[in-house]
């Protein structure tokens, strides 16, 4: 069998929380590996501007003329991080753009409704995926490729890889619990497998409120996906350490 179609497959970015070292690991892979098609797997912004956890409890609501414009900053921000992803893409010949929905995308979509006068800041929109040319798929709504479909993510348990492989029955990858996690089964039609790709949002102490010094098991990483000619493909789970991995035996440094 020959391989048909490679992809590279980007986890949860949290763009402005990202870690820039991470991210130029990525973009470099994609050049060099020229893949034909690129995933995202969502949340594309951290999007902290309308977080709904932002007016829990007796936190009131400042008056919209105070909030749009962090949401502005936000947004300018997080097409900053996707134009350096698109550049990269343009440059490695890739021909198919993804985008699958991820959770904290969606907090825009709800900021619209609560303003339905503001349609311009739905996430589509907001990150020009039209004009980015990216085919997008709503928040885990499944994108089925050959024999492996990619979500963002919808469980988030210890063992989320078992979860999601006997929740969805097929070969599955997504981001979203920002660690790496694999699972596979295997019955009389086969084997199946579920793959956690990681994150590659910033995870130092300083930079990051939600985890306050906690120890974690995140872990910056990314994928690639090779399929055969027959549908069946193979996952390559890249982890990135101190800014740094190898593909196919060459060295990525995102510090340089």
């Amino acid at each position: 069998m020959k391989i048909r179609q490679r992809a590279i497959v980007i986890p949860d970015q949290h763009f402005p929380f990202h870690s820039e070292v991470a991210l130029n690991v990525v973009v470099k892979a994609m050049v060099m590996i020229k893949p034909q098609i690129l995933v995202n797997l969502g949340d594309v912004g951290e999007w902290s501007s309308v977080s709904p956890w932002q007016y829990k409890g007796n936190r009131k609501r400042p008056p919209l003329e105070f909030v749009l414009p962090e949401v502005d900053k936000e947004i300018e921000a997080v097409n900053a991080g996707l134009d350096k992803i698109d550049q990269a893409a343009k440059k490695a010949g890739v021909k198919k753009k993804y985008m699958c929905t991820g959770n904290h995308d969606i907090w825009l979509d709800n900021f619209v409704e609560r303003y339905p006068y503001l349609k311009e800041y739905t996430f589509n929109k907001a990150c020009k995926l039209k004009e980015r040319k990216y085919v997008v798929y709503k928040y885990n709504q499944p994108l089925t490729i050959g024999k492996v479909t990619f979500i963002h993510g919808a469980y988030h348990t210890v063992y989320h890889a078992k979860r999601h492989l006997d929740a969805y029955g097929s070969s599955v990858i997504y981001g979203h619990t920002h660690d790496v996690q694999s699972h596979s089964l295997t019955k009389l039609g086969g084997t199946i497998s579920a793959h956690a790709l990681g994150c590659i949002k910033d995870m130092s102490a300083d930079k990051n409120e939600w985890l306050r010094g906690r120890l974690h098991n995140w872990s910056h990483a990314f994928g690639i996906v090779d399929w055969f000619t027959n549908g069946d493909f193979k996952v390559e789970v890249v982890e990135i350490h101190n800014g740094k991995t190898s593909v196919w035996g060459k060295l990525i440094d995102g510090n340089a």
